[in-house]
C-alpha cells in the first residue's frame, strides 16, 4: 500500500482522475490501475524469481524511462482537453502554434474516446507500464529474502493485492475534490485539471532527464539501481 503512494503513481492517477466528474466514475480507475500494475509484477517479477533472469542496467532504465514518457503523454492529453474546453467558452480566442499542438492531442484523445472501453483501458495500460518499471525491484527484494519460489510468488500476489487496495483508497480521496468542483465550480474544476496536467508533464520531463542523463540511459555508462 505504501508503494501505491510513490510520486509517479500519484501524479499519473491524479491526471487520469481529473477528467472524471463523479466519484462513482473516478474511484474504480485506481483499482484498474492496480490490476494492470499487478499483472506486470506477476509476469515480469515471476519470471525473474522462477528463472533467475538478470535485468541489464540499460533495460531496467528503459523500463523506467517508459514511465516518464507515459506521464508526459498523460499530461499533454489532459492539457489539450482543458485548452479545448476553455476555447469552447471563448470562441474569439486567437489560434496559435500551441493551440494547434493541443488540437492534435485533443483529436487523438477524442478518437480513442469513441471506444467505450477507453476510459478503463487507459488506467490499465498506465498500471502495466508502472509495473514494468517496478517489477525488477520487487522481484530482487523477494529473491533476497525468500528463497522458496512458491512463497516468493505468494509474496508478489500479496504485494499486488496491497497495491490495488492502496490505489483504490488514494484514487477515491483524489476524486472527491474533482467531483465536488465539477458539480459546483466549473472554472475551478478546469483549474484543478490544468494543475494535474502541468504536474504530470513537468514530473515526466524531470524523470526523463534524471533517467536519460543523470543515470546514464543515453550515455555510455548506465547506472541503474532498482528501487
Amino acid at each position: 500500500m505504501r508503494h501505491a503512494t510513490d510520486p509517479d503513481h500519484v501524479v499519473a492517477v491524479t491526471t487520469i482522475v481529473s477528467r472524471e466528474r463523479t466519484l462513482r466514475a473516478a474511484a474504480p480507475l485506481g483499482a484498474i490501475w492496480g490490476l494492470g500494475h499487478t499483472l506486470t509484477i506477476l509476469l515480469v517479477g515471476g519470471a525473474i524469481v522462477l528463472f533467475g533472469i538478470v535485468v541489464p542496467p540499460r533495460v531496467g532504465l528503459t523500463m523506467e524511462f517508459s514511465v516518464a514518457l507515459m506521464l508526459m503523454l498523460l499530461g499533454g492529453l489532459s492539457l489539450a482537453r482543458i485548452v479545448r474546453q476553455t476555447r469552447a467558452h471563448d470562441a474569439a480566442a486567437p489560434d496559435s502554434g500551441h493551440e494547434r499542438a493541443h488540437a492534435v492531442l485533443f483529436g487523438l484523445d477524442r478518437r480513442l474516446g469513441r471506444f467505450g472501453a477507453y476510459r478503463f483501458v487507459r488506467p490499465l495500460v498506465v498500471g502495466v507500464v508502472h509495473g514494468m518499471a517496478g517489477s525488477a525491484a520487487v522481484a530482487l527484494l523477494v529473491v533476497g529474502t525468500i528463497h522458496d519460489p512458491g512463497w516468493a510468488l505468494v509474496y508478489l500476489v500479496v504485494f499486488g493485492a496491497g497495491t490495488v487496495a492502496g490505489m483504490l483508497l488514494i484514487t477515491t480521496a483524489l476524486a472527491i475534490p474533482f467531483a465536488y468542483m465539477a458539480r459546483r465550480f466549473e472554472r475551478l474544476h478546469r483549474g484543478l485539471g490544468l494543475a494535474a496536467g502541468v504536474s504530470s508533464l513537468a514530473f515526466g520531463a524531470l524523470l526523463a532527464y534524471e533517467i536519460g542523463f543523470v543515470q546514464g540511459l543515453f550515455t555510455g555508462n548506465p547506472q541503474w539501481v532498482p528501487g
